[in-house]
């Protein structure tokens, strides 16, 4: 379960932006992405992050993900698509010659701290 080592990068990342002269400050919120093709299952970050996060300044912060979804460009024809599965056949020319435009993210978007 690869989700314990991305919930204690985040963790690592929050504590580190929070400002020094906020002592004692609580981390209230953080915000990441994640790309349907990143390979997170959201359920198993969300406990991996609750357990990893106990005894630190995001001990009761939440963790809120948005789901990126797989978007694909045929570079061919110029059609985009939201695809449900990783299937990298343009819908309108069946050309093999596609471009991911999202759906790997793994982003960090906002730290929210509270005084």
């Amino acid at each position: 379960m690869h989700e314990m080592g991305i919930a204690m990068q985040i963790i690592e990342i929050a504590v580190a932006s929070i400002p020094a002269d906020l002592k004692n400050a609580q981390v209230k919120r953080v915000n990441i992405k994640v790309g349907k093709l990143a390979a997170v299952v959201p359920e198993s970050l969300h406990f991996c992050f609750q357990i990893a996060a106990q005894d630190t300044p995001l001990g009761d912060a939440e963790l809120n993900i948005e789901e990126i979804p797989l978007k694909i460009k045929c570079t061919d024809c110029n059609v985009e698509w939201t695809a449900l599965d990783p299937v990298f056949i343009c819908r309108r020319c069946n050309g093999g010659s596609v471009k991911m435009l999202s759906g790997r993210e793994l982003d960090i978007t906002s730290i929210e701290v509270e005084d």
